[in-house]
């Protein structure tokens, strides 16, 4: 089983492994704002409700969706 971004809790970091969603704007999009393979990130984190999370990927905080976080393969 492959482990993806939004199953980290809060102070945890991995590296990038893969974006998926092949040839998709939302692909595109993660890639632009740093999420790239071999990229450290690191959970802030979450919002009350769960939703969305924040990141710390190169030095600067990111804020993305649950949903977008569960396309980004890490590994710790």
């Amino acid at each position: 089983m492959k482990k993806t971004l939004d199953t980290l809790e809060p102070g945890q970091s991995g590296t990038v492994v893969a974006v998926n969603g092949h040839n998709t704007s939302l692909r595109r999009r993660l890639l632009d704002m740093g999420l790239t393979p071999e990229t450290h990130v690191e959970i802030m984190r979450f919002a009350p409700l769960g939703d969305p999370v924040e990141l710390k990927v190169r030095g600067y905080a990111l804020t993305i969706r649950k949903e977008d976080a569960r396309l980004i393969e890490i590994a710790q």
